[in-house]
């Protein structure tokens, strides 16, 4: 399966475009996620779901960030981002009003085009659902083009679910089926489902025929998903998952999210098992 290329580079991909910070909505109960409502100064974009984007804060830098939002959504953009780093606090101290740097669409995409017909199993962990938000929605959004949809997402423990208000639509929707998850409540507020992400995939047991499984989440999430996959009949060439985590400069220029021959940031990050399988084990 071909996964598209980048549909909307600008000409001057080093190059900041000006957005503004329309709105914010905190997403945590720990509130280190943030989702900010970015409107771009000149026009919009033409991206696909699974792209990235380097935001930036005048004087303190940038940061590669998954854009959440599908193009189907209207003209904002929307990036969750996990307050961690020196750029991300000075994102997560911006306001409705404010004014920010950002650099894109970068990377390719998840494989639209080859998912349709299909049915499409979305399996996410953590804060790293956020361009998984974005298929999500986007499949939603042009719902005919697709066979079954089956999400199966989870957090450590309920106050880290991501994007609750939509995730309690999504449970209500014939359009998919959602299996929602937490590591352990513990003392928070939950009647829903304790386990981990691989051990729901595999009592749940997704079908592999006529499908495709896109992976995405923390390093250990997928290293325990893969072989319940596996199990389950997906061939590596039918999954696929996002190295969102090696994004550098987004272009190929700084030479730091090279895997053998591939860099991450121009020949992903959205990759199969078939093609990684074929790369140096750096990943």
């Amino acid at each position: 399966m071909e996964l598209p290329k980048n549909p909307g580079l600008t000409e001057a991909p080093m190059y900041p475009a000006v957005a503004t910070v329309e709105r914010t909505v905190v997403e945590t109960a720990a509130a280190d996620l943030k989702s900010f409502y970015l409107k771009l100064e000149n026009g919009r974009w033409d991206y696909l779901p699974g792209q990235f984007a380097e935001l930036s804060i005048y004087g303190e830098g940038e940061a590669p960030i998954g854009i959440a939002s599908s193009p189907t959504e209207g003209d904002l953009l929307m990036f969750t981002v996990f307050e961690t780093g020196r750029v991300s606090r000075a994102l997560h101290r911006t306001s409705p009003g404010e004014v920010i740097g950002i650099r894109g669409p970068l990377g390719n995409a998840w494989p639209l085009d080859g998912l349709k017909g299909k049915n499409v199993v979305v399996i996410g962990g953590g804060f790293a659902f956020t361009t998984q938000r974005s298929l999500v929605r986007y499949i939603l959004d042009n719902r005919g083009d697709y066979e079954d949809l089956v999400v199966v997402y989870g957090a450590r423990s309920p106050g880290g679910l991501l994007y609750k208000p939509e995730l309690e639509e999504w449970k209500k929707s014939d359009a998919m089926t959602l299996y929602l998850t937490v590591d352990a409540a513990g003392d928070e507020p939950w009647d829903g489902r304790e386990g981990f992400v691989p051990t729901v995939v595999g009592e749940e047991k997704p079908s592999s025929d006529n499908a495709v499984a896109l992976v995405c989440g923390p390093p250990i999430m997928i290293k325990f998903t893969l072989p319940v996959l596996d199990e389950l009949g997906f061939k590596p060439e039918q999954v696929y998952t996002s190295l969102e985590m090696r994004m550098k400069c987004g272009v190929g220029m700084c030479g730091r999210c090279n895997i053998g021959p591939k860099y991450v940031c121009v020949d992903g990050p959205v990759f199969s098992f078939a093609g990684l399988a074929e790369l140096p084990a750096e990943y």
